[in-house]
């Protein structure tokens, strides 16, 4: 598991050292960083994943389009260089990138690992200089292999691309993959210890089994059309009726379902970076997706979500409260625009009860700060 991610001159840090659990949570207002420290994990994955043999960071890819070094160099203390870190089963990574503030890649100046340093590596294979150490390999493999998903993601569509099990591995950061995917693993079976009793532990049928959870009655159908590469997706969301197109479904249903599609495709040792899970979501659903992402998490697959809702924070509280995840398998973080001052990320802790032990000003306080206005009214 990565237990640090550590942020020199990258984009409005001048330094950061964040701690990382099985389940983070990264909250603030916006434009306070949260998204940064996913775009470092996924400028890290695009590069190994498009460009193996690469000795330059690569800012533009499929995954994100992150512009030139101007853009991810912190502006006001950085000029054209910028280090991430990574601690990973109790041995640390770090990798200095530089480059002219105008281009859309930084080269390599280095890479230390465990304390051992290699400077101007002139080949490098998955940004690594030796791939073939144990360590490495595996971090390496788990990079390449993270999904991560915008919070930008498809909606309904009449049909989705079938494409090679090679290509998609992944749901896709728009979940443009999810329907393929589940279609291509349908008889795959999921993690053990997600598998819901009384339904057959294949990929299509619990992934169903989970949408259900959301939203009662759901029911999946995904077909291939023939002698086209491309596949449909029905549903309904009673037993009562046929199979919908899903431009006919709430529109919470496709976005959902690239979530649960990445979540019980995961193996153990995956990571997965979700932006704003609750959206198009009920209150309800919210709460029920922070307990999803908690079941995830304890399967053993890395998750790191940033979300703005209060409720996907107490479904994960709920998850701990029952037992789902211990406290220290959790770890919150509330991020502030820089002042010069204060710092700009704090860590409230969760106790075994869900308790949370310092509610920072701002940190899913609106509802108390509203219900201030409304005091005394109607005496």
């Amino acid at each position: 598991m990565i237990t640090q991610i550590d942020l020199h001159f990258f984009k409005c840090f001048e330094l950061l050292k964040l701690p990382l659990a099985n389940l983070t949570l990264l909250s603030g207002s916006n434009a306070s960083g949260k998204s940064s420290i996913l775009q470092a994990f996924v400028i890290l994955h695009q590069t190994i994943r498009e460009h193996e043999w690469s000795i330059r960071l690569v800012l533009n890819g499929h995954a994100l389009k992150m512009g030139t070094v101007a853009d991810v160099v912190d502006k006001v203390h950085g000029r054209h260089a910028f280090e991430i870190g990574l601690t990973a089963d109790e041995q640390s990574y770090r990798w200095a990138f530089s480059g002219e503030r105008s281009e859309m890649s930084l080269a390599v100046d280095r890479v230390e690992i465990g304390g051992v340093v290699t400077q101007s590596p002139s080949k490098l294979q998955h940004l690594f200089p030796d791939p073939n150490n144990a360590g490495t390999s595996d971090l390496a493999l788990r990079l390449r292999n993270l999904t991560y998903l915008t919070a930008e993601r498809i909606g309904p569509r009449e049909f989705y691309p079938l494409e090679d099990r090679q290509i998609a591995t992944v749901v896709g950061p728009e979940g443009e993959h999810a329907v393929c995917l589940l279609h291509l693993g349908r008889d795959e079976h999921v993690q053990e210890e997600l598998v819901i009793e009384g339904v057959p532990p294949t990929r299509l049928r619990q992934v169903e089994a989970r949408m259900k959870i959301f939203f009662p009655g759901c029911g999946l159908a995904v077909e291939q059309v023939p002698r086209v590469n491309a596949v449909t997706l029905g549903l309904r969301t009673s037993e009562d009726t046929d199979f919908h197109r899903p431009l006919h479904v709430g529109f919470g249903l496709t976005q959902v379902l690239p979530i649960v599609v990445a979540g019980l495709s995961a193996s153990k040792g995956d990571i997965l970076l979700i932006e704003n899970p609750e959206v198009h979501l009920h209150p309800a659903g919210q709460a029920l997706m922070g307990q999803f992402l908690a079941d995830v998490a304890r399967a053993g697959v890395q998750v790191i979500v940033e979300t703005h809702s209060d409720h996907i924070l107490n479904g994960i509280r709920r998850a701990v409260k029952g037992l789902r995840l211990e406290p220290h398998q959790i770890a919150l973080h509330f991020f502030r625009p820089r002042n010069g001052k204060d710092a700009q990320a704090i860590s409230p802790q969760l106790d075994k009860s869900g308790n949370i032990d310092v509610w920072p000003d701002g940190f899913f306080d609106q509802f108390d700060k509203d219900m201030n206005h409304f005091a005394g009214w109607g005496d």
